[in-house]
């Protein structure tokens, strides 16, 4: 393909819900080591790259290698954002899996969903997505204007977006599993056992807080412990420390 065209082609994925993109080793590490389908590999150093897999990942090293273009420095970037810039030398267009919402809710597996409302920072929502695919965690839903499936996301979850269901909806529907909303000034402390099975874990956005229709419909409320002075964290801290909390809790039942 023409520079271009190849160049076009990447800036259009950018804004295509069907592709995700890449940007950077770690990334496109962890799509590959979970199933992600490739639409394109491009680097600037494939010896480079070949070098890092194998002190890092030698489990993707063939796949990388042997799927990979070399495109020439100048071309590469303009791949990428002129704020972003990639040291490692490598991108990448993956399809986005096809997740389904109504199957997520209707899983009768023990495991959380976490839910992220209005969530305004990318680097942050991604962060949120990559602890709950470390803990487990059954899969993560956002309401919201932003896409969950922004490369800027993508970077901050180091690619873990495919390891679980990463699905944006404007309304989350009713289903059965309880609804356990973070609320620092109302809720019981959170410690072992306080998460049930299944439950869906709601988090506000970084400013405003969760809106009145998932407030309304919690089943439980649960705050952080935190000392005294201190009203709230990170986004992404909070979902560690409450994913966590479950994670502890089930491995102390066995």
């Amino acid at each position: 393909m023409k520079p271009s065209l190849l160049i076009d082609y990447y800036e259009r994925a950018r804004n295509d819900p069907s592709l995700a993109v890449l940007e950077g080793f770690h990334p496109i590490k962890h799509a590959i080591r979970f199933g992600a389908s490739f639409v394109s590999i491009l680097t600037t150093d494939p010896e480079q790259i070949r070098r890092l897999a194998d002190r890092l990942a030698p489990d993707v090293t063939q796949k990388i290698i042997s799927e990979a273009e070399v495109v020439p420095l100048d071309v590469f970037a303009r791949l990428t954002r002129p704020r972003s810039p990639i040291p490692t030398g490598i991108i990448a267009l993956a399809n986005r899996p096809v997740q389904s919402l109504e199957k997520l809710l209707n899983s009768k597996d023990p495991q959380p969903i976490i839910l992220l409302e209005n969530p305004r920072d990318l680097g942050n929502m991604g962060a949120a997505i990559r602890v709950a695919a470390a803990s487990g965690a059954a899969g993560l839903i956002t309401i919201g204007e932003h896409d969950p499936w922004h490369p800027a996301a993508i970077r901050g979850s180091a690619g873990l977006h495919f390891a679980l269901p990463v699905i944006r909806t404007d309304v989350l529907p009713n289903s059965d599993r309880p609804l356990i909303i973070l609320d620092p000034e109302t809720g019981e402390s959170l410690t072992l056992g306080t998460i049930p099975p299944r439950a869906i874990l709601a988090f506000g956005g970084e400013r405003y807080g969760l809106g009145e229709d998932l407030i309304s419909r919690a089943s439980k409320r649960v705050r952080i412990p935190m000392r005294k002075g201190v009203t709230s964290l990170n986004l992404a801290t909070s979902v560690a420390i409450t994913l966590y909390t479950w994670k502890l809790s089930a491995v102390s039942k066995g």
